[in-house]
């Protein structure tokens, strides 16, 4: 009886679905001058994030301050110490122990802060952040050896034409065996990747960011955008640009080793400008890194042969 009731009622009543029509509300307000669609909020777009910039490039540098500090905290203590027997910071100078190994320390503290440091600012890995991308430098391995063969037949060329001092500052270096065989270690391992890291790391894309961003400000034009692999894209203009300023302080830094000699430093701005050709060219920190060990194993191998293993420096 219920059911037939219901039944009954539904017969009487029927649903009937009342729709509003918003068609001339909608044309009033286009009419008065709103916007269509204006109740549905817009998606933010945010800045392209590029990395690492001149920001991340000031905290390395602050880094790196603060590992000379504290580089320069175990030398004393070593020097309290008398380690080695050295006492004096004159002895400690020109002893390979004190200057390679201040070095090192200096280096490892401050590779160690950006461990800490740039995955918590950038949120990622920090070899993912610097582009390391081995893979990358290996699928490229002739290109790699091309420049590495580039960069000896410019060393090669420049030895004639433009030969440095006879007695550079990094001669007083190679005097003793045990010496030289620091330097030649050092040289092809963790001097080329922390120099790498420093300069085609952090500098170079910081300065290739900085000066597309600079010229998007400047003309009103957009900054490129990043690749189908998520990877920022630079103007060949900033890649120019920041590849010349890169290389200048790179030179620098070695130029105290052949007294700023202009033979030798102009050998390095080219070699550096090579390397940033590698670096930018791959997208890869690590064929850049390898490049550099392997242009200094050659040179470093060649003086192996000169000496008979490091037995006769003085025939350097």
């Amino acid at each position: 009886m219920n059911g037939e009731r219901l039944q009954d009622e539904l017969d009487r009543k029927p649903f009937v679905c009342e729709e509003q029509d918003h068609s001339a509300q909608d044309g009033d307000a286009i009419a008065q001058g709103a916007t269509p669609f204006a109740s549905v909020p817009a998606v933010p777009v945010h800045p392209i994030l590029r990395l690492p910039n001149l920001a991340d490039l000031g905290m390395a540098l602050v880094l790196l301050i603060l590992g000379w500090v504290g580089a320069a905290a175990i030398t004393a203590g070593a020097l309290a110490l008398h380690l080695f027997g050295v006492s004096t910071a004159r002895q400690a100078m020109a002893d390979i122990h004190y200057t390679l190994g201040g070095q090192l320390a200096w280096y490892l503290l401050a590779f160690a802060g950006c461990l800490v440091i740039f995955p918590i600012a950038w949120r990622t890995d920090f070899f993912i952040g610097v582009e390391w991308r081995a893979g990358a430098a290996l699928r490229a391995r002739w290109r790699l050896l091309s420049a590495v063969t580039f960069c000896i037949a410019l060393a090669i060329v420049d030895s004639v034409a433009l030969p440095g001092p006879d007695n550079a500052p990094i001669d007083n270096i190679f005097r003793r065996p045990d010496a030289a065989w620091f330097m030649f270690v050092f040289g092809v391992t963790l001097a080329p990747f922390f120099e790498e890291l420093l300069f085609r790391g952090f500098l170079l894309p910081a300065l290739c960011s900085a000066y597309d961003w600079a010229v998007a400000r400047v003309v009103k034009r957009a900054a490129p955008q990043p690749d189908a692999e998520g990877r920022i894209v630079w103007s060949a203009q900033a890649m120019a640009v920041g590849a010349v300023l890169t290389s200048i302080p790179f030179a620098l830094m070695h130029g105290a080793q052949t007294g700023y000699s202009l033979g030798p430093f102009l050998l390095l701005v080219c070699v550096s400008l090579a390397l940033c050709w590698i670096r930018l060219a791959t997208r890869s920190l690590a064929a850049s890194t390898i490049v550099h060990a392997s242009y200094n194993l050659l040179l470093f191998s060649i003086m192996l042969v000169q000496t008979g293993g490091f037995r006769h420096l003085e025939r350097l």
